[in-house]
């Protein structure tokens, strides 16, 4: 059997999920348990959106649509612990490390930020991704827990109201700061950085980088462009690093957007 697969199951009559997985995939009982456990198994109802499956016993209908995204690699990879910073009940803020992804993909959530979060209290909360940091990268993200506070804070990124602040380390002498403004993908995009310290031995600088906007891989994209690539980032002309990729989400600042003033959270 492939290592990546694919299943579709159309389902005819009523039947508990897992039967019904089992008589037309090719896998075993222990392997669908696992793959729904990890989030890659999802539910199409009509009049409902799309959903993942997680329950063996949970009941299927007829005209239910179960897709069975089937990654040996992931499946089989074990998740990198966070570490919540600080928890305002409506919004919390998490020390994301390498590795983990900030939300889940079609082939599994096991090993991602927001399942770690929504699985973290007892009661559970509910869990709503307002911004990203790259799988590489390691630092704070800012989670929301309710519908409203999701709108909230998504506002706040929108108008550039949030402060995100990181330390990276580049290849060769970077100026001492500067402005990037080279649009990314037909967009605007803005980048501002101080050099912290440059080591002439090893040829590199530490910068600290603001984003005023955020397009994807923006800061990689933008250093790279300038002849400054982030250590250990490959995939834009990066020197290798033993340590992966050297970019990290330092602090976050922002207004409450229910009243309790400002907040300034720092990695620790």
């Amino acid at each position: 059997m492939s290592p990546v697969q694919h299943w579709r199951v159309l389902v005819d009559v009523p039947a508990k999920a897992l039967d019904a997985l089992v008589a037309e995939t090719a896998l075993p009982k222990g392997r669908i348990r696992h793959a729904m456990n990890c989030g890659a198994v999802w539910l199409t109802r009509k009049g409902s959106a799309q959903k993942r499956l997680r329950r063996a016993t949970a009941g299927l209908k007829a005209g239910d649509i179960v897709d069975i995204y089937y990654d040996e690699t992931i499946l089989s990879r074990k998740p990198v612990p966070a570490v919540c910073v600080a928890d305002r009940q409506r919004y919390s803020v998490w020390f994301k490390p390498a590795g983990l992804l900030t939300q889940g993909s079609r082939y599994g959530d096991h090993c991602s930020l927001s399942r770690q979060v929504e699985q973290h209290w007892e009661p559970p909360r509910a869990v709503f991704v307002v911004h990203r940091l790259d799988r590489e990268a390691v630092g704070l993200v800012l989670l929301a827990h309710d519908r409203d506070a999701a709108a909230r804070l998504s506002q706040l990124f929108a108008g550039h109201a949030i402060r995100k602040t990181y330390r990276v380390t580049v290849a060769g002498c970077a100026p001492e700061h500067g402005v990037i403004t080279a649009p990314l993908d037909d967009k605007a995009a803005e980048t501002h950085y101080q050099r912290e310290h440059y080591d002439a031995e090893a040829d590199t600088s530490v910068l600290q980088v603001s984003l005023i906007t955020g397009r994807k891989h923006q800061i990689r994209r933008h250093l790279a462009g300038i002849g400054h690539a982030v250590l250990g980032d490959p995939r834009y002309g990066g020197r290798p690093c033993e340590q992966g990729l050297q970019l990290s989400a330092i602090a976050l600042a922002f207004e409450d957007p229910f009243g309790q003033g400002q907040q300034v959270f720092r990695e620790q």
